[in-house]
């Protein structure tokens, strides 16, 4: 295991600028795999998605679509239910909390603005499979989608070799609140939802996480007739670790690892403010991994890792802003005091106490992040990210009487005589 260690104050420009870009993903070469597949699905609907399915899962599918059965008929074992059940509680209180009162504001005397949410009417949620089971992504997207109240709800997720999902799969969308699930993933699934089939409805916004393929699929769509919005674009997944001298080796080794293990492209970076040595933690690191089952995607993961030396948890957090992480541990002493400072992370982890796994699963925040640096510009999903907002404006006879004439003005002003008109006219019957 070899992982870079820099020293902050010695960095040059362009030695700083290396280590915030992500590792590459050559998305022109990825658009020119994934653009046939979504003009096949587009083409031939139904068929061409089960040709894929075949193609890429080895599993022949005949009914794309498939009822969710009741929780209860469900075979798992008590304490897995009770996990998910305490998880599903957590995130569905934190969403709940997140509904806001209608905006209502008399800006002047007659003039009254307000807005007011609206869902969404259709959604796809992504949920991905591959090296892993993430029943936990059924709930982050499926409960806030749920409590928006979008009218049509299409959960998709690439089948597992016996051709279905996932008890735990099935399970997660049972208490979320999902009815139907479709068995495929990739490109393929997106571009389906993105245009819709035969089977699998067409769909407003689509969000998820998924591999380059899937971002690459949802980044095109967005940008072509389908008239589909996404999430956020996204990348491989990410942590960053600040700690201090206070920090166990042994937590902060398994915060990197447990990011790093979910698949090769991830990245975990250590940032050490005010840190004699890095080699605890480092040897740390070495031992943790060498006892996981998934040893050698992570392994491979800690080749993007690196770790950087800073004199002070101010400039620990001063890179943490540049980098925008998706996942930012705080294992540092009164950690809750330097809150304020974080300007760019998509979930923050305060305290030694708080592992990011905690927000992976059942602590109630979303998992759906932004990554690749995009936390300086995108929130994680959210109840916001189920519902549009609408604006409106009512005025009296005596509110267009005194806000009409400034509005004439600046009609006039940019030559838009029939604007004018439509105050002026009114105005006259006023008068």
């Amino acid at each position: 295991m070899s992982i870079r260690i820099y020293k902050y104050s010695g960095l040059s420009g362009s030695e700083l600028k290396s280590l915030l870009t992500r590792p590459k993903i050559d998305f022109s070469q990825i658009f020119g795999i994934v653009q046939p597949i979504i003009d096949n699905i587009r083409k031939d609907g139904d068929s061409a998605l089960r040709a894929y399915t075949l193609k890429f899962d080895q599993v022949q599918i005949e009914k794309l679509l498939i009822d969710v059965p009741a929780a209860d008929s469900i075979d798992l074992p008590a304490r897995v239910r009770s996990a998910f059940d305490v998880a599903c509680y957590n995130i569905r209180m934190f969403h709940l909390a997140q509904v806001s009162p209608h905006l209502r504001v008399e800006t002047m005397a007659g003039v009254k603005c307000s807005r007011q949410a609206r869902p969404i009417g259709r959604v796809g949620l992504y949920v991905p499979g591959g090296t892993a089971v993430l029943p936990s992504t059924v709930l982050m997207l499926a409960v806030p989608a749920v409590l928006a109240g979008c009218s049509e709800i299409v959960l998709c997720t690439p089948p597992g070799k016996n051709g279905t999902v996932s008890p735990e799969v099935l399970y997660a969308a049972a208490i979320a609140g999902v009815s139907r699930i479709l068995l495929a993933g990739g490109a393929q699934a997106v571009a389906a939802l993105a245009f819709g089939t035969e089977s699998v409805p067409k769909v407003d916004k689509i969000l998820g996480p998924g591999n380059q393929y899937v971002t690459a699929a949802k980044m095109l769509l967005q940008n072509s007739e389908a008239m589909v919005s996404i999430d956020m674009p996204a990348g491989p997944s990410e942590v960053l670790v600040i700690a201090d001298r206070h920090a166990n080796p042994a937590y902060v080794a398994a915060d990197m690892l447990s990011q790093a293990e979910h698949g090769a492209d991830s990245q975990s970076v250590l940032v050490l403010a005010g840190v004699e040595s890095e080699r605890p933690f480092l040897d740390e690191i070495a031992r943790q991994l060498a006892e996981l089952p998934r040893r050698e995607i992570t392994e491979k993961a800690l080749k993007n890792s690196f770790v950087i030396q800073t004199d002070t948890i101010q400039e620990a957090i001063d890179f943490s802003n540049l980098y925008a992480p998706e996942h930012l541990i705080l294992n540092i002493d009164q950690a809750s005091d330097y809150t304020p400072k974080i300007a760019n992370a998509g979930s923050v982890f305060v305290g030694q106490w708080s592992p990011e796994s905690v927000g992976d699963y059942a602590s109630g925040t979303n998992h759906t992040l932004p990554t690749y640096g995009f936390a300086r510009m995108y929130s994680g999903v959210s109840l916001d990210s189920f519902l549009k907002q609408i604006t409106f404006q009512e005025l009296t006879p005596e509110g267009l009487k005194v806000l009409g004439p400034h509005v004439e003005v600046m009609a006039e002003t940019e030559g838009l005589t029939a604007h004018k008109n439509a105050v002026t006219l009114r105005l006259r019957d006023i008068s």
